[in-house]
């Protein structure tokens, strides 16, 4: 049987498939349909959202711990947040099968950097598993799983944009049964004491060989039939595609499709003793290709993106790889100039507008006032009409970022945060600004709801004032609002108010997303 999958939905179906008994997620785009799909389509699978991706990597290596399959899913960012617990399960190793799915965003469609995960494997020196297609990314969620039990390792997979959101045809394979409780029982390799944790890091470093022969073996890595030809092509995941596109065979060019890792050094020798040089097709940073010069030295013409022949930052494309081959390109089509440029904005009715509205004429009093904003649909405010925000940098940086300009003596220091970017990873920050009595207002702009990837469950939804105050905060400034016009005389009251508070105050417009709203309202009318 075939279905029309999502590269995303492919995933998830085949972690289904495989036998996961849960899923560990922080929504981010282009990771959060992998979990959606399974909350869909699984109820036996345990499947609600983590209030960030390193309580999601503890709560997976956990079910690990327990003998049962577990998949964790994340944007490339998210890494950055898992990475403490990450790294340090290639330590203590799994018992049952732990997949981590990372999505990364080249061109940054709707992220802060281009991060390249497949650092984060190298680094942990785990396996990497890196599919070219929907159907691969199907067929090798079982795969993940048994080899991360074989190998008694986590295994880290790694897509992109293009194949999280396309779709294509996916044959289905026969469903495999959950993994039955079975605890693990030995504690030394679990418990990361110095002693133990060399123990372990050595077995991980004795590993390494086995991984590279995995590699090597691998049915997701092949070399096609090469003979003498002035350039081959090694291309890794989606990339691949975009090589094939191109008619390799037609041109005279061989090529070795990577996509499981660590790099099957054999196979790139055997391909480069055939070929004058190498192209690296690789979506992303240049990780291949400077593994690839290291291994075949500098005399070795290696080219990629550090070359120039391919560019640099961004997406790979048909055409750019085309180029790099040496293909002729036709005229590709120009955007009309008649076309008016569409930046996003926030929706009509959203009660951020609202927010901004009152910040910005306050703000406007006073002669050095900072808005920092957060990682968040909110982020829009950065833009006009608003240009409401001085800062965005990483999720919880607003209430942090503030506080650091209060020390230095910015005033009024304000912090815009959304309400579950403020469970993922302001807490923190406000405790540090309670501890130090900052001069600081904080704004959480309550829409009920994680917005910004489609409208999931927010962790901290109806708990932000009990948390506030649980933090230490003065329950005579923790003050909350309806943002609505016809109450902006009473909002801009209170925000003047708190701003010349001496020490820690939190503000909490609360409003529910108007998408989110309109669903439920929709959802009604049909039921009715």
């Amino acid at each position: 049987m075939k279905r029309l999958l999502l590269g995303d939905e492919a995933i998830a179906l085949g972690a289904i498939h495989a036998g996961i008994s849960g899923v560990y997620a922080y929504p981010g785009t282009p990771s959060t349909e992998i979990t959606e799909f399974i909350q869909a389509n699984a109820t036996d699978v345990r499947s609600r959202w983590c209030t960030n991706e390193k309580t999601a990597m503890e709560a997976a290596l956990g079910m690990s711990y327990a003998g049962k399959r577990a998949l964790v899913c994340m944007k490339h960012v998210g890494m950055n947040v898992a990475a403490d617990a990450f790294v340090n399960s290639a330590i203590t190793g799994i018992n049952g099968g732990l997949v981590v799915l990372a999505a990364d965003d080249p061109s940054m469609h709707s992220s802060q950097n281009e991060q390249d995960s497949r650092f984060y494997g190298k680094f942990a020196m785990i396996p990497i598993l890196e599919p070219s297609s929907q159907q691969e990314a199907y067929d090798i969620m079982p795969y993940a799983f048994a080899l991360s039990e074989q190998m008694r390792l986590p295994v880290l997979m790694r897509v992109v944009t293009r194949l999280a959101h396309s779709r294509a045809g996916v044959e289905i394979a026969t469903p495999m049964a959950q993994n039955q409780l079975n605890p693990d029982n030995e504690r030394t390799h679990w418990v990361l004491l110095p002693g133990n944790a060399r123990r372990q890091y050595a077995s991980l470093v004795e590993k390494q060989a086995q991984l590279l022969k995995l590699a090597e073996e691998s049915p997701y890595n092949k070399l096609s039939a090469t003979e003498r030809a002035p350039l081959g092509v090694v291309a890794c995941g989606i990339a691949y595609n975009y090589v094939m596109e191109n008619d390799p065979a037609r041109l005279g060019v061989p090529v070795l499709k990577v996509s499981q890792y660590p790099l099957p050094e054999a196979a790139v020798k055997a391909l480069a003793a055939q070929c004058d040089a190498l192209l690296i097709a690789e979506d992303g940073q240049p990780v291949v290709e400077e593994q690839i010069k290291a291994l075949l030295g500098t005399d070795y013409a290696v080219k990629g993106r550090l070359t120039g022949d391919l560019p640099r930052m961004g997406e790979l494309t048909p055409d750019n790889v085309g180029a790099a081959l040496g293909v002729v390109m036709e005229q590709s089509f120009t955007t009309a100039e008649n076309v008016v440029p569409r930046p996003p904005a926030l929706c009509q009715g959203c009660g951020h507008r609202d927010v901004y509205d009152a910040l910005n004429r306050v703000a406007k009093e006073y002669a050095d006032a900072r808005i920092f904003g957060d990682i968040g649909c909110y982020t829009l405010g950065a833009l006009p009409p608003f240009r409401a925000i001085d800062s965005c940098v990483d999720m919880g940086a607003s209430i942090t970022m503030a506080k650091g300009a209060a020390d230095a003596g910015v005033h009024p220091a304000i912090a815009v945060i959304g309400d579950s970017t403020f469970t993922h990873s302001g807490m923190t920050g406000l405790l540090d600004a309670v501890n130090d009595n900052s001069r600081i207002t904080i704004v959480i702009s309550d829409n009920l709801t994680t917005a910004m990837t489609g409208g999931q469950d927010s962790a901290g939804t109806n708990k932000f004032e009990a948390i506030c105050l649980g933090l230490g905060v003065d329950p005579a400034h923790v003050r909350v609002v309806v943002p609505l016009p016809k109450n902006m005389e009473e909002i801009t009251r209170i925000i003047r108010e708190e701003i010349e508070y001496e020490g820690v105050s939190v503000i909490i417009p609360r409003r529910e997303c108007i998408q989110t709203l309109n669903r439920k309202l929709r959802k009604k009318r049909a039921q009715e």
